[in-house]
């Protein structure tokens, strides 16, 4: 079976509008405008689009397991009306003070990721708005690119399909 080519995607800053108070339901989910078009175009050209975030709300008692796959559906739902879907989402629990090895910048939940779907690490990217999410992708090879005011998710999309 062929390895997949795939772009990990952070969730808050990057698919929707981080609060600093956490997303805690769908009714604080603000999806961004453009998402749904860059994820389509990534999966028209052959790309799986994982989601990799750390939801430390849950291990500090603000929302349940429960409440964040209500919000993974609330997202899902959205990019099929918009005819695209994410092939995955992979999240951390945990609180920084725990040291576990899956909240990024550790790599955990990236290689979980890589070991259940068959991704191709070499043909692979991750695209965050944080550092920790540069750092969790750099420190296994992957390629990652840094979104913020002056490099946009359009922008780094069309890196991607670009490159090489």
């Amino acid at each position: 079976m062929n390895k997949l080519k795939t772009v990990f995607v952070d969730r808050d800053g990057v698919i929707n509008q981080e609060r600093k108070n956490y997303v805690k339901s769908i009714s604080e989910l603000d999806i961004y405008p453009n998402v749904a078009k860059n994820i389509k175009l990534l999966k028209d050209k052959g790309f799986l689009v994982v989601v990799i975030t750390n939801q430390s709300a849950i291990n500090r008692g603000i929302i349940t397991n429960e409440i964040i796959n209500q919000i993974h559906n609330s997202i899902q739902d959205h990019l099929k009306q918009h005819g695209t879907f994410l092939d995955g989402f992979y999240y951390c629990p945990h609180k920084p003070d725990e040291n576990c090895n899956c909240r990024k910048p550790k790599s955990g939940l990236l290689q979980q990721a890589i070991l259940e779907l068959n991704i191709d690490l070499n043909s692979s990217w991750m695209i965050g708005d944080n550092d920790s999410d540069i750092e969790a992708a750099t420190s296994i090879g992957c390629k990652a690119i840094k979104i913020s005011d002056n490099f946009s998710l359009d922008n780094a999309v069309e890196k991607i399909l670009n490159y090489g």
